[in-house]
């Protein structure tokens, strides 16, 4: 699907960058929330002192410095990873320069997998809480696209997409077990497969590929410096969430 490029002032920017951090906060709460062990409840205070976090009170917890304002024991995501991570969304998005909705709907659906890429690096788990509003909303925001001008095509092609992607992921762990992928993967691939479905079956195949080749690669470093062996199991949302960013943004970059 063809991209027409889009002119971004310095003013523009700015507002997009700082209405992009002002949700920060709001990312980082739902990393302490849901980093926790399967089976343990959600966390709402610091693991260390018990010290209620929120939004009501952002500040040093859901802040750059990530650390409790009580005990100064380091909450969720480590300092600047998550203000690095919106700001290269935000850099990537601009770039892509696509339709509203269809940036609107790749916006949505990072603001919910950037937390649980974070969730995954930290405790192998992609919850629900996260996963499923990000397929759907992106589900529903592309079903808006085509029906206000770009066509039941890529529509159906990118519903068709995402289920194919979450079947085979989901299959892996059925047929595989533990050595196959997560079911976490299987319903985060759901909307990985439509926002690549969205713009062709190339693009998906090359989405899906780029994914492997940063795992394989992240593999054999950690390999080579003996951080792992050939039984760890690694998570692999990460992979897919900066994949799938990584192809769009190449792909459909404007000349």
């Amino acid at each position: 699907m063809p991209v027409t490029p889009r002119e971004t002032s310095p003013t523009s920017l700015g507002v997009r960058l700082s209405a992009a951090l002002a949700v920060v906060p709001l990312l980082r709460l739902a990393v302490v929330r849901h980093a926790v062990p399967v089976g343990s409840p959600w966390r709402t205070g610091c693991a260390g002192c018990a010290a209620p976090i929120g939004l009501d009170r952002p500040w040093p917890a859901l802040s750059p410095v990530a650390r409790c304002g009580r005990c100064g024991a380091r909450v969720g995501a480590p300092p600047g990873v998550v203000e690095a991570a919106v700001v290269a969304a935000v850099a990537a998005v601009i770039l892509i320069g696509a339709p509203p909705l269809p940036t609107v709907a790749l916006l949505w659906w990072l603001g919910w997998v950037v937390p649980a890429a974070l969730v995954d690096l930290a405790v192998h788990r992609l919850p629900d809480r996260l996963t499923y509003p990000a397929a759907a909303g992106t589900w529903m925001l592309l079903g808006l696209a085509a029906a206000t001008g770009a066509g039941t095509a890529p529509w159906l092609r990118a519903t068709a997409a995402g289920l194919g992607l979450a079947l085979f992921f989901a299959a892996t762990t059925l047929l595989l077990g533990r050595r196959g992928f997560g079911l976490g993967d299987a319903k985060l691939a759901l909307g990985v497969g439509l926002l690549l479905g969205w713009y062709g079956w190339s693009v998906l195949f090359l989405g899906v590929l780029t994914a492997f080749g940063f795992s394989a690669l992240v593999s054999l470093a950690l390999l080579a410096t003996r951080r792992a062996t050939w039984s760890t199991h690694l998570p692999f949302g990460p992979h897919l969430t900066l994949a799938t960013l990584t192809t769009l943004t190449t792909l459909l970059l404007p000349p």
